[in-house]
């Protein structure tokens, strides 16, 4: 019998001296544990992934081929050095690639129990969530935010700064210029508005009330007989349940401006 080192870590992985490991940690063959890594209680990394400059959350798994940590694919980038956190709970499928921050704010920071499909991709400095799902080939560019709970599906990108808000649902191949606000559902290119995520709504237990009253507030925002900011205006004037604000708020704070409903019908928040 070996030793538990030599039981949970592959002979052929290569290991940085400054590396912090738990015991418990499972490492593949020919795996690159880099520079500055933590990795906590249970995390398993498999053959050929590149972990550097990260700390991996208890029991996240890094499938084959995965990078966690590497350098940010941006220009302005010197080598500064910076890092990736990565919450407790994800699963990072083969290729997908994590990058770390640049010097604009020092880290990329990801919740808990994310799961990134193969090929998908998160660039440098974003702020994703909790529970987020990036389906194949997401493309999630720098400076972007993604609410928890929110869907990314397959090939869809987000461009520089975009934010995606809590719950929301994005459709494949969809490209996304715009912020896309809590709870909807958006597709198409460029992406458009098509009403709220009523299932994902109602699967996290939103009640009927509460839905109610998002559904009026998506109708009155995007009311085309007066401006967005006119619509805001009054609305957040009057007291709201706590996702209502939420939605309006991240409205009303948004830099790029956000996405519209795609049809008139797209406008009563239903799906």
């Amino acid at each position: 019998m070996g030793t538990t080192e030599t039981r949970l870590i592959h002979p052929t992985a290569v290991i940085h001296q400054t590396a912090r490991l738990d015991p418990s940690v499972k490492i593949g063959p020919y795996a690159v544990i880099g520079e500055d890594v933590t990795l906590a209680p249970r995390v398993s990394v498999g053959p050929h992934a590149v972990v550097e400059f990260a700390e991996v959350g208890e029991g996240c798994q890094v499938h084959a081929g995965a990078f966690v940590g590497t350098a940010p694919q941006d220009l302005k980038y010197r080598g500064e050095r910076t890092k990736l956190i990565l919450g407790p709970g994800c699963v990072v499928r083969e290729a997908a690639t994590l990058n770390r921050g640049t010097a604009v704010t020092g880290v990329t920071r990801i919740g808990a129990r994310c799961l990134f499909m193969a090929y998908s991709h998160v660039a440098h400095d974003c702020l994703i969530g909790s529970e987020v799902i990036l389906a194949n080939s997401v493309a999630v560019a720098g400076h972007c935010e993604v609410g928890d709970w929110a869907i990314i599906g397959g090939m869809v990108g987000l461009h520089q700064f975009v934010r995606v808000g809590k719950l929301a649902m994005i459709g494949a191949g969809a490209m996304v210029p715009l912020d896309i606000p809590p709870y909807v559902l958006a597709w198409g290119d460029r992406a458009g508005l098509s009403g709220l995520n009523l299932i994902g709504l109602r699967r996290r237990g939103f009640d009927q009330e509460t839905i109610k009253d998002l559904k009026i507030a998506y109708r009155d925002i995007f009311n085309p007989s007066a401006p967005m900011k006119d619509h805001l205006t009054r609305l957040l004037k009057v007291k709201r349940t706590p996702p209502v604000k939420e939605f309006l708020t991240f409205i009303q704070e948004s830099q790029r401006g956000i996405c519209r409903p795609s049809s008139k019908e797209d406008s009563s928040g239903d799906e």
